[in-house]
């Protein structure tokens, strides 16, 4: 069939990108699903910084790839086998398959799943090749969504489903940001009853780890958020945080928290998080910075206070299990997602899109389809 998607042409293209257009919207080809899989129409996508660092050369991806990983759609079909979707049925999509049989499952999310890792990094799809084309010609998937576009071919353990009354957006920000900012709680810090918890990098990740450790407020814990950008801090204490501070404020003040996440993607922020966990705590990691990136840390420090890093990919979430639970704290009024949209875009504002984002001005841009 033909669809519309926003192709990424090349990789490390300079910036302003609403000037160099490193991303094409264009007219594909979308076959049909195989066995295990469905095609989904998109309802909507959000921007995350997983989407920039394969623009600007961070995670190097083959190309042309159908950019986005964060979405929620219907499903149209299924391809050919028993299916427990039923056409109709929203699902949310996630950028990371679990085969459910290899070592990486086998850790209750602790680690990636290596079948879906491997198809991930080629482009493909978790049972192997590529469904899109353009002018007969393959196009790559991106982390076996491809999302950036009006309908989509996944794997069936690429989607959860969700009730109706979970809207689009809503759905689409579970997929990626809720994931991977509230699992760094829930799954991989296990924060104890009045830990005080910090954030540190509000974009749209960290804001969502926000939310979820404002929803544990029975159990007693202050939520700290950090940035530099002063709108996102305002949005944080609106959002109920106890206290808000830049990075410096930070240091200044000595603050610190027994669980800390970091959710920025870059090495100051990283330092700021470990120097900023108390004795006896934990920081979790999830911010995607360039691969040559290293940080100072004193090993010395982790030693004599008992302190640990954790890193955490995608929240280290199993999201058949997690979605289901985020969308009941979503339905209770505990986990306000809406406020994690910033702007809702159209396809052929992607570049400019992509400038927000760089810029860290936005939290989510959804892309709405009709």
């Amino acid at each position: 069939m033909k669809i519309r998607g926003a192709v990424l042409e090349r990789i490390g293209a300079p910036a302003p990108f609403a000037e160099s257009a490193p991303l094409t919207v264009c007219d594909l080809e979308l076959r049909e699903p195989g066995p295990g899989e469905l095609l989904v129409r998109i309802e909507a996508a959000g921007l995350c910084h997983s989407d920039l660092s394969v623009v600007d050369g961070n995670r190097v991806r083959p190309v042309p790839m159908l950019l986005g990983h964060e979405a929620a759609g219907r499903v149209l079909a299924a391809g050919p086998g028993d299916g427990d979707i039923a056409v109709g049925q929203r699902v949310v999509m996630t950028f990371l398959p679990r085969c459910g049989e290899c070592a990486g499952c086998a850790t209750d999310g602790r680690t990636p799943c290596v079948p879906g890792s491997v198809a991930n990094n080629a482009g493909e799809l978790l049972n192997g090749g590529r469904r899109l084309s353009r002018a007969g010609a393959e196009v790559h998937h991106h982390l076996g969504v491809s999302a950036f576009a009006t309908h989509a071919v996944v794997d069936r353990r690429s989607v959860v489903p969700v009730d109706d009354d979970v809207p689009p957006e809503v759905a689409a920000v579970l997929g990626c940001a809720v994931l991977t900012g509230g699992g760094a709680l829930l799954n991989s810090a296990r924060p104890g009853t009045g830990d005080r918890i910090m954030v540190v990098g509000l974009g749209g990740v960290g804001m969502a780890a926000v939310l979820v450790a404002l929803s544990l407020a029975a159990e007693g814990h202050e939520v700290v958020a950090v940035d530099t950008v002063p709108e996102k801090l305002a949005l944080a204490r609106e959002l109920g945080v106890h206290a808000a501070y830049t990075p410096a404020e930070v240091a200044e003040l000595d603050v610190q928290a027994e669980v800390v996440v970091e959710a920025a993607g870059n090495v100051r922020a990283f330092e700021t998080a470990v120097a900023a966990t108390a004795p006896g705590g934990t920081t979790v990691t999830v911010g995607l910075p360039a691969p040559d990136a290293r940080a100072a840390v004193s090993p010395l420090a982790l030693v004599a206070q008992g302190r640990s890093i954790v890193g955490s990919y995608l929240g280290s979430a199993v999201p058949s299990r997690d979605i289901p639970e985020y969308v009941r704290m979503w339905r209770a009024g505990r986990l306000p997602v809406e406020r994690l949209v910033s702007a809702h875009i159209g396809l052929d504002e992607i570049n400019r899109a992509m400038d927000e984002l760089a810029a860290g001005h936005a939290l989510r841009q959804v892309i709405v389809f009709d």
